[in-house]
């Protein structure tokens, strides 16, 4: 039997990276998944590839309320209820000092980053509640707890996630819903390739480089890494880790 047999895993920014990656093992893990991204194609080549006996999809904002409650609605009505939400959706912004950077770049990685989140929380605590409680997974960062130069509305952003999910844990205790953060330093993901462009525009490979060297492993983490420790998370086997901060950085925050 899986680790997920008999679950249902909302898991947002699916259309990609870590989300996507989740998808694929969670799916292998018996789980029943509703994926969530603003893009549709993506969605339907991942639903096909994953099997539709064990997917399915739907395009939304998470910024939008009406998009977060119509998402947890599909997998209640869809798949029969909620057991597990990857809050995983999440985009950079720009590399820019906080002196040059736009106002309306830092609200809309608020907006998506933090609002996303936190919409995410407010509407599918409840569903777990009702399925005897389950476990919600936020995919923050290292910069959730350290600066970085040029980030301010990244780092700002999952600063406040970090503390969202401290604060879902605490009320969800009740309910049996338990609540945690992962926390990657960079991932062999479309979102760090444009933090390598923005860092030296024009040359990618060297800010790889010099990003890779940061860590004291000396090189990326992948996608498929990340989504083993949401696996963790989300199933059984982490039954009495609530409100804690995971860490997947190859040793980068010990320094």
């Amino acid at each position: 039997m899986g680790r997920l047999e008999g679950k249902v895993a909302i898991i947002t920014g699916a259309a990609g990276g870590i989300g996507l990656a989740t998808a694929r093992l969670f799916a292998t893990e018996g789980a029943k998944l509703l994926l969530v991204d603003r893009v549709e194609a993506p969605l339907r080549e991942a639903v096909r590839e994953i099997g539709p006996g064990s997917a399915s999809h739907i395009v939304a904002d998470v910024t939008r309320p009406e998009d977060v409650q119509r998402y947890v609605a599909a997998a209640e009505e869809r798949h029969g209820g909620v057991d597990v939400l990857i809050n995983n959706a999440g985009v950079l912004g720009l590399v820019q000092p906080i002196t040059d950077y736009p106002v309306d770049v830092f609200d809309k990685v608020l907006a998506v980053n933090v609002r996303g989140v936190w919409l995410g929380l407010k509407y599918a605590m409840p569903a777990i509640a009702r399925r005897g409680g389950g476990s919600i997974v936020v995919t923050a960062s290292t910069a959730g707890v350290r600066g970085s130069l040029g980030l301010s509305a990244y780092v700002a952003s999952k600063h406040a996630v970090v503390g969202l999910m401290r604060t879902a844990a605490l009320e969800g205790a009740a309910q049996r819903i338990r609540v945690n953060s992962v926390n990657p330093s960079p991932i062999e993901t479309a979102m760090v390739h444009e933090l390598e462009a923005g860092l030296v525009p024009g040359d990618r490979a060297q800010a790889k480089a010099a990003l890779a060297a940061r860590s004291p492993l000396k090189r990326y983490g992948t996608p498929e890494e990340v989504a083993r420790l949401m696996l963790f998370l989300a199933g059984d086997e982490s039954s009495f880790c609530s409100g804690g901060i995971y860490m997947i950085d190859g040793a980068r925050t010990a320094m």
